[in-house]
């Protein structure tokens, strides 16, 4: 982490990050709890999320904007434009003025996409290929931070300030992130045309993210079991009330508990996953990543407090260890003219069944007894993960050179 600050253009991205993560983590829980607060609705409430979450459709269009413009003009302007963006909740009032939460929530989801396409591309424009383990690590590891407290932070500016002052200081928040973000040297890579084969579609070149993606064998096989692993996790987080409930016997206040423990865990995952990356190369990380989702669930079976709280940390822990070794095996196996669109891509693969999932669930535990819905999502994990752990050595490991057909432009 010392060796990272010291390098003025990764240092001044975290501070960037840091202040816009902040703003985000705040302002997501924020316009759910205004939505209810105005219409008394738990479902207004929920829509709100499908809002923040619509945009993902047009998330491949997004990676190719990421791709034509140089990524550090596109990091400030998206800060920018996320602050004007909330402007328009400082008029809402009442009931009525619904339309427009929803359109911001909308409007933010779309920004939200595109900047994280912007920093998974930018990240190896700032740090050499051997420090970007330790960049995704730092990275995840104040995400994962800001995911225990942030919450929190905005139900209480919530209550102290109201909405529309709680918007306008999200939006202070992200122009600070933005001005900051002008620091960044003006050495990053701009694409150039020559790196765009010619005569192809407008739609070829939209979707060569999706195609690298399923070429390219380790991240074909990452992102297959990615998805997998989401799709349990998915479907395990609509089973907590549940477990909560006729397991432990408790309200679902107490479920507040749990999150926070799976908050710390990511925290603790974030911090060690730099060295998993090390010791076990990127798919081996994914592989452990899905591994410890597998022993959460599998230990939440027993309805006991004694497994409950250690099973939300190892499930806390399992994200940002599989989401770090997928961010370094990505930017190392893809190259730079493609990774707007692959992260876009990827993405959109990963956390789409996820949303799918969390449906699927609420369905099941209607007619399924949660403990054995548990059950099969730990082991469908113990065989998702270690199918990956066997197919470890498709990616070399992190101290290699970038194979030279990961520098080449990919054919379309």
């Amino acid at each position: 982490m010392k060796t990272l600050l010291g390098r003025p253009d990764f240092r001044t991205l975290f501070v960037a990050l840091t202040v816009s993560m902040l703003a985000e983590s705040v302002l997501v829980l924020a316009l759910g709890i205004w939505v209810k607060d105005l219409t008394g609705s738990d479902g207004l409430a929920g829509a709100t999320f499908l809002a923040l979450s619509t945009p993902m459709l047009v998330a491949p269009l997004a990676g190719w904007v990421v791709d034509r413009i140089p990524r550090r003009a596109i990091f400030v302007a998206l800060n920018v434009i996320t602050a004007v963006l909330l402007l328009p909740l400082l008029a809402v009032r009442r009931e009525s003025d619904l339309w427009i939460v929803y359109a911001v929530a909308a409007g933010y989801g779309l920004s939200y996409i595109v900047l994280g396409a912007t920093v998974s591309a930018l990240v190896p424009e700032l740090v050499p290929a051997d420090l970007l383990p330790d960049a995704n690590s730092a990275l995840q590891t104040v995400k994962q931070a800001l995911r225990l407290i942030g919450p929190l932070i905005g139900a209480g500016l919530f209550s102290l300030l109201g909405g529309a002052r709680l918007a306008a200081a999200c939006a202070v928040c992200f122009l600070v992130a933005g001005v900051v973000g002008m620091m960044l040297g003006r050495r990053q890579r701009t694409i150039e045309a020559s790196e765009t084969p010619a005569r192809v579609t407008w739609a070829s070149e939209v979707s060569a993210g999706l195609r690298h993606l399923v070429r390219e064998p380790a991240l074909r096989k990452v992102t297959i079991c990615s998805a997998l692993s989401m799709i349990g996790l998915g479907v395990g987080e609509s089973l907590y009330f549940a477990y909560v409930d006729q397991g432990l016997g408790r309200d679902a206040a107490f479920l507040g508990i749990l999150v926070s423990a799976q908050g710390v865990g990511g925290v603790a995952g974030g911090l060690a996953s730099a060295r998993v990356v090390r010791r076990f190369g990127e798919i081996g990380t994914v592989a452990v990543g899905i591994g410890l989702f597998a022993l959460g669930s599998l230990a939440l079976v027993q309805p006991t407090l004694w497994l409950a709280l250690p099973a939300s940390v190892l499930i806390g822990m399992g994200l940002p260890v599989s989401m770090v070794g997928t961010n370094t095996l990505l930017q190392r196996r893809t190259p730079a003219h493609l990774l707007g669109r692959a992260a876009t891509a990827l993405d959109a693969l990963v956390s789409g069944p996820q949303a799918l999932a969390i449906g699927l669930g609420a369905v099941l535990v209607g007619a399924v007894d949660y403990r054995l819905l548990f059950g099969v999502i730990g082991v469908a994990m113990v065989f998702v993960g270690g199918s990956l752990w066997c197919a470890r050595r498709l990616a070399p490991s992190v101290s290699s050179a970038v194979p030279d057909d990961a520098k080449a432009p990919a054919a379309s």
